[in-house]
């Protein structure tokens, strides 16, 4: 069993650390609100500390699961960050989806200091966080990887290496921008069909099993047939992942003109007030048009 800790009691994180601990880790948490932390602990056993730094001193692997850039830069370094609770040897295994950049500057910061790196974005959401049913996609060393993934898979359904440092986020930014198409196309299928006075269920129930089939259609034409967005991933997190694609397509002259006017779409909805809304919200923008 590992010796681990874990940075970010957020909606994914605390899930995730706690089949660490069901999983039988010795996992020690921190977050920047310290009663999430303490909460933690009180359901799931094990220790909290009040900084990083604390949290990651003794422990091979340290893990981090937070918001954005700004959010990782702080909880891995300075004084009370991370890499200054680190020994020599040890593994940084990062969760959070962050931009390829963030990702290279931190773990050439790891590096300095003996420290490997794995980023290790994931997809599934909080209900694949709460299940223990994420999908991981991993960069890094081989032999850093093949540290981390028996610990991941805690709450894995499927891990990964995609390649070197980065390739992880690279490969997570893939997943997102495919995930956007879809929520698009699906709202306007399901849109035409009511007006068109179809039955939005029967006309899923025919055409989920053909070409035309996705998670998204299985698993979310329900809510969005109902106006009920509270089920998954928000509009406002979305539309952070969607920049750092869009920043990385533009740096590697890759054209994204799809994701680039759905990210727009996605600005209507927050517009809407819909920004905690999940990303299928984007029928209701169709729907506010008429």
């Amino acid at each position: 069993m590992a010796n681990v800790a874990f940075l970010g009691m957020g909606v994914m994180g605390a899930p995730m650390a706690g089949h660490l601990a069901k999983a039988g880790h010795d996992v020690c948490v921190y977050n920047r609100s310290g009663a999430k932390a303490k909460a933690w602990v009180e359901a799931n056993g094990g220790a909290s500390a009040d900084t990083p730094r604390a949290a990651a001193e003794g422990r091979d692997i340290v893990m981090a699961c937070v918001g954005n850039d700004d959010d990782l830069r702080a909880v891995c370094l300075g004084e009370d960050g991370a890499f200054a609770g680190m020994a020599r040897g040890s593994l940084f295994v990062d969760h959070t989806t962050v931009s390829a950049e963030v990702t290279r500057e931190l773990a050439e910061a790891a590096a300095e200091k003996g420290i490997a790196w794995v980023d290790a974005p994931v997809s599934g959401g909080q209900a694949g966080a709460e299940n223990g049913q994420l999908v991981i996609m991993c960069g890094g060393a081989q032999e850093d990887y093949d540290r981390g993934e028996p610990v991941m898979e805690a709450y894995a359904k499927l891990s990964r290496r995609m390649g070197e440092v980065g390739a992880g986020q690279l490969t997570k930014m893939v997943n997102q921008i495919c995930i956007a198409g879809l929520v698009q196309g699906l709202s306007e299928g399901l849109l035409f069909a009511q007006k068109a006075g179809l039955d939005g269920r029967a006309v899923v129930d025919v055409i989920q099993g053909g070409a035309a089939g996705s998670w998204q259609m299985v698993n979310r034409h329900e809510t969005m047939l109902d106006g009920e967005f509270e089920h998954g991933f928000a509009v406002d997190w979305m539309r952070k992942d969607l920049a750092i694609c869009l920043a990385e397509a533009e740096n590697i002259g890759a054209p994204l003109p799809g994701t680039a006017l759905i990210d727009q779409y996605y600005k209507d909805v927050q517009a809407m007030g819909g920004g905690r809304w999940d990303t299928s919200a984007l029928i209701a923008r169709l729907k506010a048009l008429g």
